[in-house]
């Protein structure tokens, strides 16, 4: 009986996990998660790292602690404290994010979440496998090794950097088929080769010797960001739609399986000391790594994160199915035995009681919810009264000014609205526009044509790589997701005796003419749609007389 609740633990690994990993990348707020990416970036890789030594440095205490006090009973080596303090950072907020979404917690902080976990997961799979390839020469091998700490290190680089080129790659791949191809005539047979593309994904990283769940992780946000726009309207359901249902059943299985597991497991270890010292050294690695890193990057951030979102960052630590199938996947030592026991336990404390806590902290914490987003039908009923720049469904509410607006002009929600472009660094900025300009014409139908922003003597390239639809589409920006951020200049406009930029600046001149004649001479004679640079913009035709 035993053996028929027991399942392989790589049956979680690599059957179990994908679906979960995929569906973070493909159901990911990328607007929110680019406004944030140095800060996740800085969580997920540095914090992970701090987090995982710290932890292994304090177990390594622990674990010499029970040999003076005689409750290790076998071999316990500092190689094994940092792969516990690998497998245990990786955090798994699903408890905390799903009453985030419910209660429409500020966005900010969720993307911070979110994107850490996301991101966090793939660095600690990668972490613990270069902590499992430290092999130093010699005859102790667990002894210090600095070749073989590099080794490590080098594969960390190198796995991580193969499974994200191939995740990509297959994205690019898949969107290029469903771009040049009439598949969006087929919608079922669409949605099919979307998820065995995707599917493949994990089967060929695992083939190569990378990482399929993190190759699965990238081509979640590259099929989100570029295959998404291609897929037809049937499609773009079914795909959300099936891989939320994978995902739930995947995660719920998961957690069902950990409670059983907590009694059909024969070889648990229980050590009161070692599971004590556990809780202990994960509450200080988290401390370690949010309130640091978080003090360094609000020297940098016009819209710094406040004590309470540290806070609340420092309490949404949780573990879950990550941590639990990195652990369940080697039992055979001691050691391991006794990590897997404590990650269970870690696992449901914190969902159980940090889970439970969420809504009382947030409270206490005087963290803003109920920050209502406007549907994408709300947006399609009121496209005609604002602007819409590059038009997104995670992007912020618009200012609400009786005459006519910009999506960063002045009003209450400027700093919202403007912080995208303040707080991305030159170097992502540069990258929106290389998206934009080249990435988005090449892989789907939005965008401005190749033949306007390739040089002249590239024009046969272009007009063979720009579908058709860019050519005929009226309307060729609004595609379902648009990551471009305005530098300062690229749009200018004359609205009565005042100039307004993109950035939301202002002068003033002399205006010979009335506010309506200016309107009418911007608008080409009642035209309601002018393109600037690529970006379409909407005037409003009240009379406000």
């Amino acid at each position: 009986m035993l053996r028929k609740v027991t399942f392989d633990p790589e049956v979680f690994f690599n059957i179990l996990l994908p679906p979960i990993i995929f569906h973070a990348g493909y159901s990911l707020k990328k607007r929110h998660f680019f406004r944030n990416l140095g800060s996740i970036l800085a969580y997920a890789f540095l914090g992970t790292a701090v987090s995982c030594f710290i932890i292994g440095n304090l177990m390594y205490g622990v674990v010499k602690l029970m040999k003076i006090v005689g409750q290790l009973s076998d071999k316990f080596y500092y190689t094994d404290c940092l792969f516990f303090g690998a497998v245990i950072s990786a955090t798994d907020p699903v408890t905390v994010l799903a009453i985030f979404n419910e209660l429409h917690a500020d966005v900010d902080l969720y993307a911070l979440l979110f994107g850490e976990s996301v991101l966090n997961d793939a660095v600690a799979i990668v972490l613990s496998s270069s902590i499992v390839a430290y092999q130093p020469a010699g005859l102790n091998t667990h002894a210090f090794d600095a070749a073989a700490f590099f080794k490590s290190v080098g594969i960390f680089l190198g796995i991580f950097s193969g499974s994200f080129t191939m995740g990509a790659v297959t994205g690019v791949v898949t969107a290029l088929v469903t771009k040049f191809t009439k598949l969006h005539c087929f919608p079922l047979l669409e949605t099919a080769l979307f998820f065995l593309m995707s599917w493949s994904t994990f089967l060929l990283a695992e083939a190569c010797g990378f990482t399929g769940v993190v190759a699965v992780l990238f081509c979640g946000i590259t099929q989100a960001h570029y295959t998404y726009n291609n897929l037809s309207v049937e499609s773009r359901s079914r795909t959300k739609q099936l891989f939320e249902v994978l995902h739930f059943l995947a995660e719920n299985f998961i957690f069902s399986y950990m409670g059983l597991a907590l009694f059909t497991f024969q070889k648990h270890v229980f050590s009161p000391v070692f599971i004590i010292g556990a809780f202990v050294a994960i509450f200080l690695g988290r401390a370690a790594h949010i309130y640091p890193l978080s003090f360094f990057l609000n020297l940098g951030r016009r819209h710094k994160i406040g004590w309470n979102f540290q806070h609340m960052m420092m309490f949404s630590g949780l573990r879950g199915a990550m941590a639990f199938a990195l652990a369940i996947r080697d039992t055979a030592s001691y050691a391991r035995q006794m990590m897997f026991t404590t990650t269970l336990l870690i696992v449901f404390f914190t969902v159980w009681i940090i889970g439970g806590g969420t809504t009382p902290m947030l409270s206490w914490l005087n963290i803003r919810v109920g920050v209502e987003e406007p549907s994408e039908e709300d947006q399609n009923e009121h496209r005609w009264q604002y602007f819409r720049v590059g038009v997104d469904p995670d992007q912020d509410p618009p200012p609400n000014n009786d005459s006519f607006q910009v999506l960063q002009g002045d009003g209450p929600d400027t700093a919202r609205g403007n912080r995208t472009k303040q707080e991305s660094a030159w170097l992502f900025r540069l990258w929106y526009s290389f998206d934009h300009n080249y990435l988005k014409p090449i892989l789907t139908h939005s965008g401005p044509p190749l033949t306007t922003t390739l040089p002249a003597w590239c024009g046969l390239l272009a007009r063979c790589l720009t579908s058709p639809q860019v050519y005929d589409n009226q309307e060729p920006l609004r595609e379902e997701d648009s990551d471009f951020i305005l530098t300062e200049g690229d749009l200018t406009l004359t609205y009565g005796d005042s100039t307004v930029t993109a950035n939301g600046s202002s002068s003033s001149h002399a205006a010979p003419t009335s506010a309506e004649e200016v309107l009418e001479r911007d608008l080409g004679m009642g035209e309601q749609k002018v393109s600037s640079r690529g970006t379409r913009l909407v005037f409003p035709l009240e009379d406000n007389a």
